[in-house]
């Protein structure tokens, strides 16, 4: 019993343990409480703690990336606002504006001075919050991807009017995720840097609106020929609406699509408090109104043309210039209209889809230039860079080589088949008329004879005639160059008649008379007095003789106006593939060109139909008011008269009109041997011939020597 006996002190403890294990369960309930607020501020402040731990890692991050990114730019340049591009602004004779391209004079839009609609239209459909973010919309960004997300492809973009604004200054067009990141940066950037208001004016200043318009007020001008402080609440809308894709809402391309377009602005606008239901209704009242329309102006092509003469002209300039040229810009319509009428009304017919014009005057300046049918469906400028076979235009050079070496007007030739080497020229319709005088060869296009006369002077002095009045081609050096083989383009042939008008003086055609800056210093001014007479007084008028009897009794009698001297040639390539007629008068002198691009043959069309027609009618208004004035040269008298009884009376042809007697013929004649010196009609006129080209010998230059 002893042994299982506690003692005291065990005896205490006992009694002891049992109060103890009793006060704790009864301490236990209240302390409960306080053990569970403990653990919710344990829980609180780890998940306070880690929200603060990542967002201070994602601002790490990010700073890190933002510093990355910038650096990894190029930051030249970004401390400033690109320039805009200068302008270059084409004027016409009269100091009306032909063309204009970049920025000029008040083409950059205060706004200021806009309608308040006007930049709203622009929020409302492309940046809602753009007054709430700082450059980058979060909210826009999750927006968009949750948009995006449902519709299962790209629907709505998340990038603000300052990223955009971004891009179109600082960086290129591609479709990455680092382009993306750097917009951002950047976006960052100008939000730093400018006002919300001076960002918007940017905006508006520097996007791309379509139909060649960038910034707000090209665009208002393009499309409803009004200043963009001038638009209405419709138009501010369409306008706002062509930026999503300028090519797709274009008002003038495709209305209905930009109609539909503008309602959904106007909407937005009305969901934003910019403007009222009633407002939105008055709007739809009167729609925004453009005609729909692929029509670009011919006088693109002298715009085209002046841009690559510039860099020669004008070496570098870092201000917007003016470039005064010589076109009439009245004449220039009506050139335009008269080819697209006569190409519209017989193209299709005749199987002719292309043609040219260009006119100068007697010093060369161009007043008129239409490189084709449509500057829209084709920016070839034909006047310029077309080389095509001018056929029977280019006869005039192979005359004055003959003239030059004793021939005249009166001299006589056998209209008959003929062959020289392999080759065998023939007659349009494969007639022959027998002994004709070179005026009345000329006046028909008499093939025969035009090759006759290159067998007798040599393919060379015809290539150096050509040369010297303004061709500036390479010349073929065989007969058949006077069948006009050799091509041209429309430019250097027309400039090569003009010696024929302004008495024998060759001349360098141009369209640019002045370039100055915009702060009004000259850059560039036409000077010069031109070249040396090239043709003598004596065949330039045996020449003007025989030009005028291709209008008044020849192959160009649809050329015809009024009482004015007339002198010209018709031309038609083999095939019937190129449609020419030069002609002139003392004051002007045109150039028409029909054809086909792919040198395709067409139905027949001859220099004397609708080129001649086409001529006629731009001719005819530029010598409206201008009193009639005789064509250059030294006038044989007898010489007239005899062309008068040897043409006869209206309407009697060539075939009925017996040749005149040729007085003191050369026994050589009537033998029928031909010399390559030349046949003349006497032996006056040999002698006559041999001073003259003895005191002309080193007076014959070249255009090609002037270049």
């Amino acid at each position: 019993m002893a042994l299982f006996r506690k003692s005291k002190g065990d005896r205490r403890q006992a009694r002891v343990e049992p109060r103890l294990i009793g006060e704790r369960r009864r301490a236990a309930p209240p302390d409960r409480r306080p053990l569970k607020r403990k653990r919710r501020r344990s829980l609180l402040g780890g998940f306070l703690s880690f929200l603060f731990k990542s967002a201070f890692a994602a601002l790490l991050i990010g700073a890190i990336g933002f510093g990355y990114i910038w650096m990894s730019l190029d930051k030249k340049g970004l401390l400033r606002i690109p320039d805009r591009e200068p302008g270059v602004m084409l004027l016409a004779s009269d100091g009306s504006v032909l063309a204009q391209q970049g920025s000029f004079y008040g083409d950059e839009a205060r706004l200021s001075d806009l309608p308040d609609y006007v930049p709203n239209a622009l929020i409302a459909i492309e940046d809602r919050r753009f007054r709430l973010h700082y450059g980058v919309d979060p909210i826009g960004l999750i927006r968009a991807f949750v948009v995006n997300a449902r519709a299962g492809h790209v629907v709505q973009g998340g990038s603000t009017l300052t990223q955009q604004l971004a891009k179109n200054l600082f960086l290129e067009p591609d479709r990455t995720m680092a382009r993306k990141l750097q917009e951002m940066v950047l976006a960052v950037w100008l939000e730093t840097r400018f006002s919300k208001d001076e960002i918007l004016q940017l905006y508006l200043n520097r996007v791309y609106y379509g139909a060649g318009a960038i910034g707000i007020e090209k665009a208002a001008q393009a499309y409803y020929k009004k200043s963009a402080q001038d638009l209405t609440l419709a138009e501010a809308a369409t306008l706002a609406g062509v930026l999503k894709a300028p090519s797709n809402y274009s008002p003038s391309l495709q209305p209905q699509a930009a109609a539909g377009r503008a309602k959904l602005v106007i909407d937005a606008m009305v969901e934003e408090g910019y403007v009222t239901r009633a407002d939105a209704q008055a709007a739809a009242e009167l729609p925004a109104s453009v005609q729909a329309s692929d029509y670009l102006p011919s006088t693109n092509y002298i715009a085209d043309w002046v841009g690559e003469q510039l860099p020669t002209l004008v070496k570098t300039y870092d201000q917007s210039i003016i470039v005064e040229t010589t076109i009439d810009p009245h004449l220039q319509t009506v050139a335009e209209r008269s080819l697209r009428k006569h190409l519209n009304e017989e193209g299709a017919k005749l199987d002719v889809r292309q043609g040219a014009v260009v006119m100068m005057d007697v010093d060369g300046a161009i007043k008129v230039m239409v490189g084709g049918k449509s500057y829209k469906r084709s920016q070839f400028n034909r006047v310029t860079k077309a080389k095509r076979q001018p056929g029977s235009a280019f006869k005039p050079f192979v005359y004055l080589a003959a003239m030059e070496q004793g021939f005249t007007p009166d001299s006589i030739e056998v209209d008959e088949p003929i062959q020289i080497g392999d080759w065998q020229p023939e007659n349009y319709k494969e007639k022959y008329l027998g002994a004709v005088p070179l005026r009345t060869a000329f006046a028909l296009s008499l093939n025969t004879i035009a090759a006759k006369l290159v067998s007798y002077v040599g393919p060379r002095a015809v290539s150096s005639a050509a040369h010297r009045l303004g061709i500036v081609s390479e010349l073929g050096n065989d007969a058949s160059i006077a069948l006009g083989t050799s091509e041209v383009t429309p430019l250097e042939l027309t400039a090569a008649f003009v010696p024929f008008a302004n008495g024998g003086y060759p001349v360098m055609p141009y369209v640019i008379s002045r370039i100055t800056g915009k702060d009004g210093e000259v850059l560039y001014e036409r000077k010069g007095s031109g070249m040396g007479q090239a043709i003598s007084s004596y065949d330039l008028g045996a020449m003007n003789d025989m030009m005028r009897a291709v209008v008044t009794r020849g192959t160009a009698k649809k050329a015809a106006f009024g009482g004015f001297e007339i002198g010209g040639k018709t031309g038609t390539s083999q095939d019937y593939r190129d449609a020419w007629f030069v002609g002139f008068t003392s004051y002007l002198v045109t150039g028409v060109w029909m054809g086909n691009d792919d040198n395709s043959p067409t139905k027949k069309v001859t220099g004397g139909s609708l080129p001649a027609l086409v001529w006629r009618d731009v001719m005819q208004d530029a010598h409206n008011g201008v009193p009639p004035m005789a064509l250059p040269g030294e006038r044989n008298i007898a010489s007239e008269q005899g062309t008068l009884a040897e043409l006869g009376q209206p309407g009697t042809s060539f075939e009925e009109i017996a040749p005149p007697v040729i007085k003191q013929p050369l026994s050589s004649l009537e033998k029928g041997e031909r010399k390559k010196k030349g046949l003349f009609n006497s032996i006056e006129d040999m002698f006559k011939s041999d001073k003259k080209r003895k005191k002309n010998k080193d007076k014959k230059k070249t255009l090609l020597d002037y270049l």
